[in-house]
């Protein structure tokens, strides 16, 4: 019998997919699909993402295959007549290495997150439709469209905004379709287009707007407002239709525009599952979620999902974890999913009265917020702060663990703390020479799943805040205890002899002993 079963080959499938493989859970990936999609579709990870692949060890070929998004070219009745480029002050910095999404096509960063899962032996098994989900005997029993039946201990439904998965429990789905306000979009060749610009044309009457995809020598993300018919109904996305609407609002000649493919219409969708888990069987991604376009968060809240997920369902699995843990990821990421549709709505609208003034576009829906770096589960039940740092703290529990650069304090060489963290582990952060102790304790006791690192500790062992990168970033102005999740967030920061509260964390939220389940 598999351990988990996740329905739907996608960004947030993979990424969990990857997560599970990594923790050696016996995993099964299906789509119903009968070819992995080409579409560019998505613009690309954000830098909360990006470091979520690097924890995967895929951010490097991620960065590789993509490029930093160009600045935005805006025009009005065909004349450019301003440029903006919204990341142009902002640059990494110790505590976040990456200050801005990456634009990579959605197929491309597919293909890496599948070449990395079958490097534990899992490939994506297509034209696999789910049909059918019945629990019972501590398993779910998933039935195919050609037939044919599986059990599984779990099953995630990562399978989009139509979800099969999620239909068939019955969960509501609650929200809006916005008819009026819709775009047709589909990849295309251009030629003589400056490809170091996203060409935005907004006019009046209609829009047209054209992102380079990395990689290609004339691939373009087309978007646009649709041509209407004589009754004023919207036409269906087609390459002539593209070519007039590109000529239109260009002024350039539409024949420069060919080979267009995978054309679709989105309309604007708000939506949410009004819960992500259903006994053995749990909602990631679209599936539980879909939002307004602007600020590209979709795909980046999916992955998010899958990385929070990931963990909780790999310590259930194994028995490590009661099954309770799993209600922390509904607690965690459903408040998040909701806050994602208030923001990309109120992004959506800045964006639409920006481009009605001339020289206003896109970049009217890039703000902090949609970094991802903000987030947080302060209000989580896993979150928790100790009697030394409370919440007048810089950092506080249920915030994303920052990075830092250290160097090794017996070989010198530098280490940042995203190294330490990645794997599928707890991290204790043991600061100053008082910490020993207690790290000493939680690495006889927990040794399998919490990895322990001295910041500043006596000897050579452990790791060197030489810069005070590491001291700064956490808020640290005396010897303490920082807990870190396997997803990178803050679970307790304690006192720095409180060696009980984090066994008593441990055993409370993540690892109770009395709470274990047989596998």
């Amino acid at each position: 019998m598999t351990d988990v079963l996740i329905v739907g080959a996608g960004p947030t499938g993979l990424t969990l997919a990857c997560d599970l493989a990594r923790r050696d859970i016996a995993v099964r990936i299906v789509d119903k699909s009968l070819d992995f999609p080409r579409s560019s579709r998505a613009k690309g990870p954000n830098p909360r993402s990006l470091e979520v692949l690097e924890d995967l060890g895929v951010v490097d070929e991620v960065l590789a295959a993509g490029s930093a998004p160009p600045p935005m070219r805006k025009y009005r009745g065909g004349l450019p007549i301003a440029d903006a480029d919204p990341f142009e002050g902002s640059r990494p910095t110790p505590d976040a290495p990456y200050d801005r999404s990456w634009l990579i096509a959605q197929w491309r960063l597919e293909e890496i997150l599948r070449a990395r899962l079958a490097e534990y032996g899992v490939r994506v098994e297509l034209g696999a439709e789910v049909t059918g989900l019945v629990e019972a005997d501590a398993s779910v029993t998933v039935t195919f469209a050609d037939g044919s039946e599986t059990r599984t201990a779990y099953a995630v439904g990562c399978d989009g905004g139509h979800s099969a998965v999620r239909k068939l429990l019955g969960v509501p789905f609650e929200g809006r379709t916005t008819q009026e306000q819709m775009m047709v979009c589909g990849d295309v060749e251009v030629e003589g287009l400056d490809r170091g610009m996203w060409h935005q044309w907004f006019d009046e009457d209609g829009a047209v707007m054209l992102c380079p995809i990395p990689g290609t020598r004339s691939g373009w993300w087309f978007q646009a407002g649709p041509e209407t018919d004589a009754a004023g109904a919207p036409v269906p996305p087609s390459q002539e239709s593209f070519r007039r609407l590109f000529a239109k609002h260009s002024g350039l000649p539409g024949t420069r525009l060919s080979n267009a493919t995978l054309l679709s219409t989105y309309r604007v969708n708000e939506r949410l599952a009004d819960r992500y888990r259903v006994g053995r069987v749990l909602l990631a991604g679209d599936a539980a979620h879909v939002h307004a376009i602007a600020g590209g968060l979709g795909m980046n809240t999916g992955i998010q999902d899958a990385f929070n997920l990931g963990w909780k369902l790999a310590l259930v699995v194994t028995g490590r974890a009661g099954t309770g843990l799993l209600d922390t990821y509904e607690e965690e990421r459903l408040p998040v999913a909701a806050r994602t549709l208030d923001l990309t709505s109120d992004r959506l609208r800045a964006t639409l009265e920006a481009i009605k003034k001339p020289g206003g576009g896109l970049d009217a829906a890039i703000t902090a917020e949609t970094t991802g770096l903000d987030g947080n589960y302060r209000w989580s039940s896993l979150a928790r702060d100790g009697a030394a740092y409370g919440p007048r703290a810089r950092l506080r529990a249920g915030d994303r663990a920052p990075d830092a650069p250290c160097r090794d304090a017996g070989t010198g060489t530098r280490v940042r703390l995203f190294e330490a963290f990645a794997g599928p582990h707890f991290t204790l952060l043991g600061f100053g020479a008082g910490t020993a102790e207690a790290l000493r304790e939680v690495a006889a006791e927990y040794g399998d799943v919490v990895r322990v690192h001295t910041v500043d500790g006596a000897g050579h062992e452990g790791l060197t805040d030489d810069e005070g990168y590491a001291r700064s970033a956490y808020g640290i102005t005396e010897d303490a205890l920082v807990l870190v999740r396997p997803d990178n967030y803050v679970a307790l920061i304690a006192r720095a002899v409180d060696h009980g509260a984090v066994v008593d964390h441990l055993n409370r939220t993540a690892l109770g002993r009395s709470g274990r389940v047989s596998r």
